[in-house]
């Protein structure tokens, strides 16, 4: 279950390709041997109505939010977050060299005893039924 949640101020579609940095953090995902392809869900939501620090005009920012499973390391989560943070950082260079911009990262480690889920997907591409 490794579902990254991206929210994004609306200015920021103006200054960075978000479609190109999802399908970016998508190859870093899909190419670690940490996360199950079959898994892999890569959500980004443009949040209409946004205050950012002390509220000027030109500020933007960009969160993700990953969601795993548990029975990860803490060295492998930190590993998959460093390659998925330079990503980042790589596809938001233009907003990123400017004052007005925040960007962050936090990975949550899901209790399994609180987390259902009805897959087929997972199936499909493990050939698991």
């Amino acid at each position: 279950m490794p579902h990254l949640s991206i929210d994004y101020s609306p200015s920021l579609e103006e200054r960075a390709d978000i479609p190109a940095l999802c399908a970016a953090l998508h190859k870093i995902m899909v190419s670690s041997d940490v996360f199950p392809t079959a898994g892999i869900r890569i959500r980004a939501h443009r949040a209409d109505h946004v205050i950012v620090a002390d509220g000027h005009a030109d500020n933007d920012f960009l969160a993700m939010t990953l969601s795993v499973g548990a029975g990860r390391s803490t060295d492998q989560l930190k590993a998959a977050g460093d390659a998925l943070f330079t990503a980042a950082q790589e596809g938001l260079k233009d907003p990123l060299a400017t004052p007005h911009f925040a960007l962050s990262l936090e990975i949550r480690v899901i209790n399994p005893d609180l987390s259902w889920k009805d897959t087929p997907i997972h199936a499909r591409l493990t050939g698991i039924s």
